[in-house]
């Protein structure tokens, strides 16, 4: 598979009550920011927020299903969480390669997450092996 400087692809979900429990079930992140509605309103955000490592996890769905896809392996990966994400908000995660290694299968990626506003929520960087898997 051959990419190129500017291939980009995105992933995009609405985030639900199911997945905040459901990530609280994996990793166990109770902060009441995300579970305590009384709580949540009281803070800086009035409202319940989805964790921000959550919100990130979209990207590594872009990266592994989409861009480059099935084999992909993250390497590394930045992060800058610039805004909250709601409960209902709609997220798409949008991949786009910024540079390619000529020795090895190595892609560094922009990732962008941004809500159904337009607004960047999350920014950063990754840096991927790929490989083409033969089913």
């Amino acid at each position: 598979m051959r990419f190129k400087v500017g291939d980009s692809a995105s992933y995009t979900q609405t985030i639900g009550e199911a997945h905040i429990a459901q990530f609280i079930g994996a990793v166990g992140d109770t902060n009441p920011l995300h579970v305590d509605a009384e709580f949540a309103r009281k803070s800086r955000f009035g409202q319940r927020i989805a964790q921000g490592i959550l919100v990130a996890g979209l990207i590594s769905t872009a990266i592994g299903t989409k861009l480059p896809g099935v084999g992909a392996v993250y390497l590394g990966q930045t992060l800058k969480f610039l805004r909250p994400t709601f409960i209902g908000d709609t997220i798409t995660a949008t991949v786009t390669v910024k540079a390619i290694r000529e020795d090895k299968p190595i892609l560094t990626l922009e990732t962008i997450c941004t809500n159904q506003r337009g607004e960047q929520v999350i920014s950063g960087e990754a840096t991927v092996l790929y490989e083409e898997v033969v089913a």
